[in-house]
C-alpha cells in the first residue's frame, strides 16, 4: 500500500510539473452527473425583469382592493370598514387609506351625501379596465380550452388535479368559473372526475389529439432555421440561449453547452413509461425533457411567465425534478427566476425569449388589458391632481352657462308677468322669485358628471 501511494505522489508530480500553475482552477468543481453543465451557477440578475416585477407587486396589492371594493351593491366602501376588511392582506391599521392615497387614477375618495364618512370607490378609468379585461377573457374562451387541452397531453396519465389547475387559471387564461364554463361546457375534451372532496376532482383529457401535441419551440426552431439558416444537426434539438448580461460563460462551459444542444430527447407530449430510464443516456434525455417541458407550460401561459410554486403543484404529473429552482438556475439563458414581488417569498419564472426589454415580443388581448392596470398605477398623482382640477373647471363653467341661462329666463318671466298683470314688482319680491325658479331647474344628466370631483374637492 505504501509503495501504491509513493508511485501515485510521483506521477502527480511529474505530471504537475509539466503544467502551469493556475490558482483559479478547481479540482473539485462540481458537475450534474448526467449532463456537462455545472451544478450550481451564480445568479445573475436581470434588472428588466426584476423590475417588471415590482410594478408586478404594486398591482397585486391592487387586484386584493379591488376584490373587496367590487362585490359591494354600490361598489364603494367606508374607508373604515375597508381597513378593517384588508387585515387579512397583511396590512395594518391606517396603512389601507395611506395606500388607496397612493393611486389616485385607481382609487377614488369621497365623502358620502347622507353619511358624512370618506368612501372609497374605484375611478372611471379602472372600470373600463376591468371591462376590457373581462372582455378579453372571454374572448379568448377557445385559446384557453386549447391550453388546457395541451396542459392534460404533458402528463403521465392524461389528468391533473382540480384544486392545482384552479390556482393557476389565471396564468392560463382561464376564467374563475372554468369547472363550468370550461370543464363542463365541453364535454367532447374534458372528462371530470368527481369526488366527495374538491380537492381529490381531477379532469381528465376525452381525446389524445395527435395534431395538440407540438411543442412551441419546435415552431421557433423551424421559423429561426428558415429565416437563419445553419447546420440542421445543430438546430434540431436546440433551445434559444440568450444569457442576462453579465453572465460569465468560459471555453469549457461553451463546450458543454454545445453538447447539450445536440442532445437528443423525448417530447413533453410523448409517454415515456415504457422507457427503461436506468441508463445514464436516458438519464441525460429526461433532464432535457424537463426543460422542454418547463418551457412548454411557459409557452402556454398568457403572460409567458408563472410562479415556481405552481410549477411545483405539476411536478409529480410531469416527471419534473424536486430542486426546481437550482435546475431552473442551470438554465439562466432559457428562463430567468425572479424574487421580487413578494418580499421574496414568491418565485416568478420568465421565459427569456418571450420578452425584449420588459415587454411581451407577441402581446395578446389579455395581456395588453392586464398591462393598463400596471399603466394606472405608475401614472403620476400629480396628473391625478390636474385631472380633477380640470373637471372642477369645466363643472364651474357649466354653471355660470347655467347660471346665465336661469337668470334670462326668470327675467322673461317677469316681463310676461308684469304685462298680464300690469303690476309691478318690487326688487326684493324679484329676488324671490328667482330663487323659487333657480332651485327647480334641473340640470339633467350633465351634472351627474362632475359629482365625483365636487365630493373630491370638499375631502381635499
Amino acid at each position: 500500500m505504501r509503495v501504491f501511494a509513493c508511485r501515485a505522489s510521483n506521477f502527480f508530480k511529474r505530471n504537475l510539473d509539466n503544467f502551469p500553475y493556475n490558482p483559479n482552477f478547481n479540482f473539485f468543481r462540481e458537475f450534474a452527473q448526467s449532463t456537462a453543465i455545472p451544478k450550481k451557477q451564480l445568479r445573475v440578475r436581470d434588472h428588466g425583469y426584476d423590475n417588471y416585477m415590482e410594478v408586478e407587486k404594486k398591482t397585486r396589492k391592487v387586484l386584493k382592493f379591488q376584490s373587496i371594493i367590487l362585490p359591494e351593491p354600490t361598489q364603494s366602501l367606508p374607508i373604515s370598514r375597508l381597513e378593517t376588511l384588508v387585515r387579512r392582506f397583511g396590512f395594518t391599521r391606517h396603512e389601507a387609506g395611506a395606500f388607496v392615497l397612493k393611486f389616485p387614477h385607481v382609487f377614488e375618495i369621497f365623502e358620502h351625501p347622507v353619511q358624512r364618512i370618506l368612501f372609497c370607490r374605484l375611478t372611471r378609468k379602472a372600470i373600463l379596465q376591468i371591462q376590457q379585461e373581462r372582455q378579453a377573457l372571454a374572448e379568448q374562451i377557445p385559446r384557453a380550452v386549447t391550453r388546457l387541452r395541451k396542459l392534460l397531453l404533458m402528463t403521465n396519465e392524461g389528468r391533473l388535479r382540480l384544486e392545482h389547475v384552479r390556482i393557476a387559471r389565471s396564468a392560463f387564461g382561464l376564467p374563475d368559473d372554468f369547472e363550468n364554463s370550461v370543464v363542463l361546457r365541453y364535454p367532447q375534451f374534458f372528462r371530470l372526475i368527481d369526488a366527495k372532496e374538491t380537492r381529490m376532482k381531477y379532469i381528465e383529457v376525452v381525446d389524445r389529439d395527435p395534431r395538440l401535441a407540438t411543442c412551441a419551440i419546435e415552431e421557433v426552431r423551424e421559423r429561426e432555421y428558415r429565416q437563419r439558416g445553419g447546420d440542421a444537426e445543430d438546430i434540431r434539438f436546440s433551445f434559444i440561449i440568450d444569457f442576462p448580461p453579465g453572465f460569465k460563460i468560459g471555453k469549457y462551459f461553451r463546450i458543454a453547452m454545445w453538447k447539450w444542444q445536440r442532445l437528443p430527447y423525448w417530447s413533453p407530449y410523448e409517454n415515456v413509461c415504457g422507457y427503461d430510464l436506468r441508463s445514464i443516456e436516458a438519464q441525460k434525455r429526461m433532464e432535457k425533457r424537463a426543460v422542454a417541458t418547463i418551457h412548454e407550460l411557459l409557452s402556454l401561459t398568457v403572460e409567458k411567465k408563472i410562479t415556481l410554486e405552481r410549477i411545483a403543484h405539476f411536478r409529480m404529473a410531469m416527471n419534473l425534478p424536486k430542486r426546481l429552482k437550482d435546475f431552473l438556475l442551470q438554465h439562466q439563458g432559457i428562463f430567468y427566476v425572479s424574487t421580487r414581488g413578494n418580499q421574496g417569498k414568491l418565485h416568478t419564472v420568465f421565459l427569456r425569449e418571450a420578452y425584449r426589454k420588459g415587454e411581451l415580443i407577441e402581446p395578446n388581448e389579455l395581456y395588453l388589458a392586464r398591462r393598463k392596470l400596471a399603466e394606472l398605477v405608475l401614472l403620476s398623482p400629480r396628473k391625478a391632481k390636474v385631472d380633477k382640477e380640470l373637471v372642477g373647471y369645466r363643472r364651474s363653467r357649466l354653471e355660470d352657462e347655467m347660471g346665465q341661462v336661469t337668470r334670462t329666463y326668470v327675467e322673461d318671466a317677469c316681463e310676461d308677468f308684469k304685462g298680464e298683470d300690469g303690476v309691478g314688482l318690487d326688487k326684493d319680491a324679484e329676488d324671490d322669485l328667482t330663487s323659487d325658479i333657480g332651485s327647480d331647474v334641473d340640470l339633467g344628466d350633465e351634472g351627474n358628471d362632475f359629482v365625483d370631483s365636487a365630493s373630491l374637492q370638499r375631502t381635499s
